[in-house]
């Protein structure tokens, strides 16, 4: 195992320090940076929020935390002495100007090291924040600002989000992040199409039938029923999990990969995109809301219930239909689909290749299965491709499928980082490559927002499905009226 490459110091400003995605996802990333060697001795970590810690307080609860989300395997002693000891708290309303001058005297203390701000907070929060970070004295040319999605919930509220931040910050100092381009098996995808020959010349609509991206989650809201209730699964994963795994997947080759030549690719595929008529949103979109139902032989309650709204007609699932308007991709449907409480835990991405011309073989016609290739993201990361083999054995060729497999953790002899590691790391670094730039998250906007004009212009109501399913059967219509079926993946 090579060694971890170590970044230069920096104060790491966490906004919501004691939240949900700090104390699950941020420090957790930031301890095991730190357990491979990757953080220098001078850099700290500092929780600001409202919750009226101290730091010693602040280090307590911080521990319990890591031992609820870091595996024993990864938690020692020292480790965790040396982590939580680069730990401080202040107590900021980030919304009152009057209040910070507790971050203040905590930063002036490391005049000219970098600064990552993380606005691991609410969305209406970016802009206040920013602006009293400018009003204090607190960015400056070394300082990078961090957003977590959403960035607004429409196309005017993201460009009102993207003036605030942008009047104190350069646009390369603005880390618009997406943990699911941190993933391994999402950046092996551009390895596995630029630097293999052999795949390349049939990425395109001459060998490739369609296209799926299907992200499914077996768990309901849970405790983010306020934040759902104003988002839906449109928002919250379809403008950017699923659009950006889309991009990848069909964005043309850059002439090397830096900073700017990969998010200029995948703009040009988010402006490709058909745009959506009404007709279009009708026919081609189908958005659900799960119910009561079983989930590994439990009864759970529905999403109605979870959120205590009889009334909800928030989304929890959503499939949509697209097309890319180019040459490489024209004529292939982009199929993608995500829902909370469905029959499985599942991320992948799945690449069918067309049939076969002419089934030469006696008896194959029906038998044999169009080549697929499958980029599995969770529960296991790694890559799938299926092929028709001949089944050993006298009397006859009788065809057979298989696949060849890559086990990331198997081939490599080691897990695969949290994505967080990895993009908490470029962020100190200064590479935006794996984040969305400005003109990325509005154009996405831009396509997403027809779907919910046409929504609120048809007024109909989410179609229910049972928990523990595989969402509803106009999801399944929407992919047979083109003679094809949703590829039903891996469980967990």
């Amino acid at each position: 195992m090579s060694p971890a490459t170590t970044v230069e110091p920096c104060d790491f400003v966490v906004f919501g320090g004691t939240g949900d995605l700090a104390v699950r996802k941020l420090l957790p990333a930031l301890y095991l940076r730190d357990r491979d060697g990757q953080l220098p001795a001078e850099t700290r970590v500092i929780g600001a929020s409202r919750a009226g810690l101290d730091t010693d307080g602040y280090r307590d609860k911080v521990r319990g935390e890591l031992a609820r989300f870091v595996s024993s395997d990864q938690l020692d002693s020292d480790t965790c002495e040396r982590f939580l000891n680069r730990l401080e708290y202040v107590s900021v309303d980030a919304a009152d100007p009057a209040n910070w001058a507790g971050l203040s005297e905590c930063l002036a203390a490391r005049e000219g090291a970098i600064r990552v701000f993380y606005l691991a907070c609410a969305p209406g929060l970016f802009g206040p924040i920013c602006e009293n970070l400018a009003l204090n004295g607190l960015a400056d040319a070394q300082s990078r600002v961090v957003l977590e999605k959403p960035i607004g919930h429409d196309l005017a509220s993201a460009r009102a989000v993207n003036d605030a931040v942008g009047a104190v910050f350069e646009e390369s100092q603005i880390f618009r992040i997406d943990h699911y381009l941190g993933k391994e098996s999402v950046q092996n995808l551009l390895v596995t199409r630029f630097a293999n020959t052999f795949l390349e010349p049939l990425w395109n609509s001459s060998s490739i039938d369609h296209v799926q991206i299907n992200v499914a989650e077996s768990l309901g809201v849970g405790s983010r029923g306020g934040y759902y209730e104003s988002a839906g699964a449109l928002r919250d994963m379809l403008q950017n999990h699923l659009l950006q795994m889309l991009c990848l997947v069909a964005m043309e080759p850059p002439t090397y990969v830096d900073r700017e030549t990969v998010r200029d690719e995948k703009l040009k595929v988010l402006q490709a995109l058909k745009p959506m008529s009404p007709q279009d949103v009708e026919r081609c979109t189908v958005a659900g809301q799960y119910g009561p139902g079983l989930a590994d032989g439990i009864a759970v309650p529905g999403y109605q219930e979870d959120v205590e709204n009889p009334e909800s007609a928030t989304e929890t699932f959503i499939a949509v239909k697209a097309e890319i308007q180019n040459w490489r991709w024209a004529g292939v449907p982009f199929y993608l689909r995500t829902g909370k409480r469905m029959d499985r835990r599942c991320s992948e991405i799945v690449v069918q290749f067309k049939p076969v011309p002419h089934p030469m073989f006696p008896g194959s016609e029906g038998h044999s299965e169009p080549n697929r290739l499958v980029i599995q993201l969770q529960p296991h990361e790694g890559m799938r491709l299926h092929m028709t083999a001949k089944e050993p054995g006298p009397g006859g060729i009788r065809l057979k499928p298989v696949s060849l497999d890559l086990n990331y953790i198997e081939t490599f002899k080691r897990p695969s980082p949290d994505a967080y590691e990895r993009l908490l790391m470029d962020v100190v670094r200064g590479n935006p490559t794996l984040f969305m730039r400005r003109d990325e998250v509005e154009a996405a906007w831009e396509w997403v927002e027809q779907i919910l004009v046409g929504w609120k212009k048809s007024d109909r109501a989410p179609r229910r499905y049972p928990a523990g399913t595989n969402g509803p059967t106009d999801a399944t219509t929407l992919i047979e009226r083109d003679g094809r079926a949703w590829h039903e993946g891996v469980t967990a």
